[in-house]
């Protein structure tokens, strides 16, 4: 049985972690960082996640345009590099890529062996699920690269968070049942029903 990634501290102690690395992404990118019930709920529940013994090894963090869910995932990314928490194997430190998922089409179409080396990350952010072409040709090949990537990541049960604007029902519609079984299968939801913070507020 896969050994599935958590952080070795409680909850609190994770949702405390999670909400400073928020402020400091936040704060990088020049713009005041308001506490409010609903970011202060999205914070807790990914901590919760985190420190869970849950059986998904994925998160996806799902609703509307500029909410946060982009910046909670580079937040974690920096925590993670913060924390520098050894690997089960001793192969370094716990870290993770991100990348966009109109890139991971982009890869599949130019550098396939580079595309599946990205799809057996150990742990791997796609932001942006659903802004992708969802087939690309590929030496005259129809190849299908997020649904391919999300494939491999559910079958060897890697670490995985997606952000989307999509609602669950439009992952259905949009990537069929097979796909959106697996993720119901590997991904926690958090869903962000604030609004943008993209105002001219500073």
């Amino acid at each position: 049985m896969k050994q599935l990634f958590r952080l070795p501290m409680s909850a609190e102690q994770a949702y405390n972690c999670l909400l400073a690395a928020t402020i400091a992404e936040v704060e990088f990118r020049h713009r005041s960082f308001y506490e409010n019930n609903d970011n202060k709920a999205q914070l807790r529940q990914m901590a919760d996640w985190l420190t869970s013994g849950s059986s998904k090894f994925g998160i996806l963090l799902c609703g509307g345009c500029g909410n946060g869910k982009s910046t909670l995932l580079k937040a974690f990314q920096q925590l993670l590099n913060y924390l520098a928490i050894p690997m089960h194997d001793g192969q370094g430190n716990y870290g993770i890529q991100i990348t966009d998922a109109k890139f991971v089409a982009h890869l599949a179409r130019t550098d396939y062996s580079a595309f599946l080396r990205l799809s057996h990350k150990d742990m791997l952010g796609v932001d942006d699920l659903g802004t992708e072409p969802q087939e690309v040709m590929d030496f005259g090949n129809v190849v299908t690269p997020v649904i391919d990537l999300l494939t491999k990541r559910y079958d060897e049960q890697l670490f995985t968070i997606i952000t989307t604007n999509l609602t669950p029902k439009q992952i259905r519609d949009h990537y069929g049942d097979r796909i959106a079984d697996r993720l119901n299968e590997m991904v926690e939801k958090i869903v962000f029903t604030n609004g943008t913070y993209r105002t001219n507020k500073s």
